[in-house]
């Protein structure tokens, strides 16, 4: 791997790492009925938006650059009833943004400009636009589940 493409899979994966950590510590507090609450009538709990994280990306780094063969129900990911357990959602989250290191790490100077295209990412031309799009999508859900945080601890004073 040449040096600038080490550093940017390096520098990608850190960042992965440290919004997932932040997703982390602010989850593990929460009790299972408060991951699934949805504080506003119009949002989505922040276990709804877990699955969504999970889902985008095991779709478009594990599917489209993996290979891992995962198939997405994104509606899903908005209305999964089963309330799964929150140790369960973070355990699946934490494996997609492990994955997704792991995907980093392959990358070579010639695959960052590999053409790459997926339902719902058209736009994305390469493989970097689409690591970067997913870091930004990671950290957009990030500041809502901060949000989401504060309304739940303030509801519980």
């Amino acid at each position: 791997m040449s040096q600038l493409s080490a550093t940017i899979a390096n520098e990608l994966s850190r960042y992965y790492q440290e919004i997932a950590d932040k997703i982390t510590e602010l989850v593990e507090p929460l009790s299972d009925d408060q991951l699934w609450t949805r504080p506003y009538s119009y949002g989505n709990s922040i276990g709804h938006l877990l699955l969504h994280l999970t889902g985008n990306l095991s779709y478009y780094i594990g599917t489209e650059i993996a290979h891992t063969g995962y198939v997405r129900n994104r509606p899903l990911e908005f209305n999964d009833p089963s309330r799964k357990p929150k140790q369960v959602v973070l355990k699946d989250f934490q494996q997609a943004i492990a994955m997704v290191r792991a995907s980093l790490s392959q990358q070579q100077a010639d695959t960052w400009s590999a053409a790459y295209t997926a339902k719902g990412m058209e736009q994305a031309g390469t493989r970097l636009y689409a690591f970067v799009n997913c870091a930004a999508h990671l950290s957009h859900h990030r500041g809502q589940i901060i949000y989401l945080c504060k309304q739940l601890e303030k509801a519980s004073d």
